[in-house]
């Protein structure tokens, strides 16, 4: 019996000292990236037509959208108006993982309006995706579409 843990020990003392020290570096959060895919249709007629834009995304840390439908991460700015709106972004990643993630949204925008008198104005909009950790993307501006009056 002594015999027995007297190898044992031999044994345990020869896999310890035969372990790699292994060092887990944290990798760096940073802000998401986004790239601007399309937006359809180019020419929208007023309270009818929803407005499709669609995105490419890129987080070096998976931290982009929340469970909380109450968090708006997405700002929408219609760049004929002063303030942006804003839009709830599902969790696209598990919340225990942070590796990088990529991939492509489309959002929609409903009830799109003239401002003026005019039966036709031209606008672009601009997004940028804030992350859970407050990271904001780069902004993104869409092309030109027409919203016209019926």
């Amino acid at each position: 019996m002594m015999r027995l843990f007297a190898i044992s020990i031999v044994v345990v003392t020869l896999l310890a000292s035969g372990c790699t020290e292994v060092n887990v570096i944290d990798k760096p959060a940073g802000p998401p990236v986004l790239e601007f895919v399309d937006i359809q249709p180019r020419n929208v007629i007023e309270f009818q037509d929803s407005i499709l834009i669609t995105f490419k995304y890129k987080d070096p840390d998976g931290d982009l959208g929340y469970e909380d439908p109450d968090v708006r991460s997405l700002s929408i700015h219609d760049l004929r108006l002063e303030k942006p709106d804003s839009q709830h972004i599902g969790l696209l990643a598990p919340l225990e993982n942070h590796l990088d993630i990529e991939g492509e949204l489309t959002v929609k925008l409903k009830n799109t309006f003239l401002l003026g008198s005019n039966d036709k104005e031209v606008t672009t909009y601009r997004l940028i995706l804030t992350d859970r950790s407050g990271n904001q993307s780069n902004p993104i501006q869409t092309d030109e579409i027409s919203i016209v009056r019926e």
